[in-house]
């Protein structure tokens, strides 16, 4: 299995430790409800140093990251971070990605860590098509270089602001700045896959203990704790956030998934035509969030029915710590995609039944 800078120090730490997509990851530390509801009422430190960093530099970056992302980035100020998909000819979704504008010419792209080599070989592959020369555009897979923690919750900004001189107050949601903690260069966006007040710090992946360990000291008078993959995918379900092979795959396209929204059809990228094509014929399941009426947890993969017909299935299922009752997302036949409308899902031998909620579960006041 493949680890992180800080695999050791989970171990020490107790942590419970997964093969995660051959990743040697921490599952959880003492529980994943504990966990989830540090995250939620003071703050979680997550390491995620697995994830890939892309590096595009050159004249050309711009044309190049256009191309291969749906979304707009004609107006991306320096200091921005967008939110985007990769699309596949047909349209399907390569990865979900995070887009950091470092300089007019510089960007970075932050992949998931199963996606990364595929989304480096199809960054390769456009700027190919584009005929853009290395003295134009040069593409870096620097993941191995990076560390990447991220500081989540409502007492983050305290924890961070004791390593940290850098104005956080005025450090807007999903935007970044470049500066230094403990002597160390580093970037800190405001964002996070939580759903809470949280920032991502990506910085040389040779200080990352030295980092995990202040933040960890220095955070215990604010309730931070170490948080593991359990609760980072419970944090996430009740956000109502894709995670890629579950609710975003090739195929699947981001009409139906939720990401409509990063689609720019006013400008040229790989899929444009087929998701036109689709736009205008329309689709046949729709990505929803559920909860359980009945009683029971609807697990990935479990069968979704409707009047004794199988109308979808479960993308990803869990019980929520905050709301105390079972969750999930689904895809559904468009037809029964309506808030409030009755399903049962099959758990077990049982069907149980389930109803359309409203996505996401959660949103932080």
């Amino acid at each position: 299995m493949l680890k992180t800078p800080l695999a050791s120090a989970h171990k020490r730490l107790g942590a419970q430790m997964v093969n995660f997509g051959g990743w040697y990851m921490p599952v959880f530390y003492t529980n994943l409800i504990e966990e989830h509801q540090a995250t939620r009422e003071k703050a979680g430190l997550f390491d995620i140093c697995h994830m890939g960093e892309i590096k595009i530099t050159g004249t050309k970056s711009q044309d190049l990251v256009q191309q291969l992302i749906t979304r707009n980035i004609d107006n991306m100020p320096i200091g921005k971070v967008y939110l985007s998909v990769i699309c596949n000819e047909q349209g399907g979704i390569i990865d979900d990605l995070t887009i950091y504008k470092i300089a007019e010419d510089e960007y970075m792209l932050v992949t998931n860590a199963g996606t990364k080599d595929k989304d480096f070989g199809q960054v390769l592959k456009v700027k190919k098509q584009l005929g853009l020369t290395d003295s134009e555009v040069k593409v870096s897979d620097i993941s191995d270089k990076i560390a990447k923690l991220d500081l989540q919750g409502p007492n983050s900004k305290l924890i961070l602001k004791k390593i940290c001189s850098a104005d956080l107050d005025s450090l807007k949601f999903y935007r970044f700045i470049k500066t230094k903690i403990l002597d160390i260069k580093v970037i800190i966006s405001c964002s996070g896959y939580t759903g809470e007040l949280g920032y991502e710090l990506y910085f040389n992946a040779k200080e990352a203990v030295k980092v995990w360990n202040k933040l960890l000291s220095i955070g215990k008078r604010w309730g931070l704790k170490p948080i593991g993959l359990g609760a980072r995918d419970t944090l996430r379900l009740e956000c109502g956030m894709n995670l890629y092979g579950h609710e975003i795959s090739e195929e699947f396209h981001p009409l139906q998934s939720r990401y409509g929204w990063v689609v720019s059809f006013d400008k040229e990228f790989v899929g444009r035509r087929a998701l036109e094509k689709i736009k205008v014929k329309g689709w046949e399941k729709q990505l929803v969030g559920f909860e359980m009426v009945g009683r029971g947890i609807a697990r990935n993969c479990y069968q979704i029915f409707k009047n004794g017909q199988r109308v979808g299935w479960v993308t990803s299922g869990t019980y929520s710590p905050t709301f105390k009752k079972a969750i999930g997302m689904a895809y559904i036949d468009k037809k029964y995609d309506k808030l409030g409308n009755k399903l049962k899902i099959k758990i077990r031998d049982n069907l149980v039944e389930a109803k359309i909620a409203k996505l996401p579960f959660y949103k932080r006041r």
